[in-house]
């Protein structure tokens, strides 16, 4: 009977989620909140944002019934710190997909609601000296993942494979509480992302970005609770994510522009900037994940001395990649804009 209803959460989060996603279309255009087209975007034709409220939505109701009520439920104050930080992150990037919300209330937000969990986690007898290292990496997570969430299609699907790859690695920990609650995660995802494949019907918005990244943050940090060796095979889901938003922040760190503000110099925008389709880059995305990401996350996991040796090997792999297309992409924009001077 458990086993029944723990399956019955992952079609409720589809369809909660698909629901409503479809409301927040109809919301959107009335409230006018339409991202236009411009320089430093992607899409060609105004499309609403927004549509990420329906996985908040989705995973406020079944995170904390999984993590609760199936085999090796997790204590209520942990399943409570992340309710917490999931409605501060999803309110915060709610009211800032309905005006411009500055940087350092949005940052507080952020600090809070990661902080919130990572103090949750610390006290189930973990070392205080992890909090700050925990509290960064949630901030860090929430916004990678809203800079990568800049074409159709790509958030989403980084959700279902890394929601699948983190239940895969909790159940292998026998630990079906968690697997079910990221499995929730990729079917919310799922759901969404009915609307948000290429041509898009609505984009996630900061409100579905930030809280992805966060549950992304939270679900790792908790199978690292777990067993400290799932750690690196979770770092090898996100491997893609994280070196794309590490090594553009860093690029325009050192080169003196605002890394804050709005930009198209992610990898992935410039091969959008370099005539690929959002479909065509969604599915090298997805290629590095199921080809070089999910056997690497398997020998990591099922083999845990060679779990960092593969987590270095993934992670130099995904920047020496990253170097050599974005060289390309920048050669190639380099060629047009002589040609055209010419």
């Amino acid at each position: 009977m458990t086993t029944y209803i723990a399956i019955g959460w992952l079609p409720a989060a589809f369809l909660i989620t698909w629901v409503l996603t479809r409301a927040a279309i109809h919301y959107a255009h009335r409230r006018g909140m339409l991202d236009q087209p411009g320089q430093r975007r992607s899409h060609h034709q105004p499309t609403p944002r927004g549509g990420g409220i329906g996985i908040v939505i989705a995973m406020l109701g079944c995170a904390p019934a999984t993590l609760r009520s199936l085999p090796a439920a997790w204590p209520s104050g942990v399943v409570a710190a992340l309710l917490v930080a999931l409605f501060l992150v999803a309110l915060a990037g709610w009211w800032d997909d309905h005006r411009a919300l500055p940087v350092l209330p949005r940052l507080a937000a952020q600090l809070l609601g990661a902080g919130t969990f990572s103090l949750a986690l610390v006290m189930t007898d973990l070392s205080w000296w992890w909090l700050p290292l925990l509290l960064a990496g949630g901030v860090w997570s929430i916004n990678l993942h809203n800079f990568m969430d800049g074409i159709d299609g790509l958030l989403a699907q980084q959700a279902v494979f890394v929601g699948c790859g983190l239940a895969w690695l909790a159940w292998t920990a026998t630990q079906p509480a968690l697997a079910f609650a990221a499995a929730s995660l990729a079917a919310a995802a799922l759901g969404f992302g009915w609307y948000n494949w290429p041509p898009a019907r609505i984009f996630m918005g900061d409100v579905g970005s930030g809280s992805i990244g966060l549950l992304i943050f939270a679900f790792s940090a908790m199978l690292w609770r777990v067993d400290h060796a799932l750690l690196w095979p979770a770092l090898i889901l996100s491997s893609a994510f994280v070196v794309d938003a590490s090594l553009t922040l860093l690029a325009r760190v050192f080169g003196g522009r605002r890394w804050y503000t709005a930009h198209r110099e992610h990898l992935y925008q410039w091969l959008v900037r370099r005539d690929a389709t959002h479909a065509q880059v969604d599915i090298a995305y997805l290629g590095w994940n199921l080809l070089i990401a999910a056997p690497s996350a398997w020998l990591a996991c099922s083999h845990p001395r060679m779990a960092l040796p593969a987590t270095m090997a993934v992670y130099l792999a995904a920047a020496a990649m990253w170097l050599l297309l974005k060289r390309r992409c920048l050669r190639r924009h380099r060629g047009k804009a002589s040609h055209v001077t010419a």
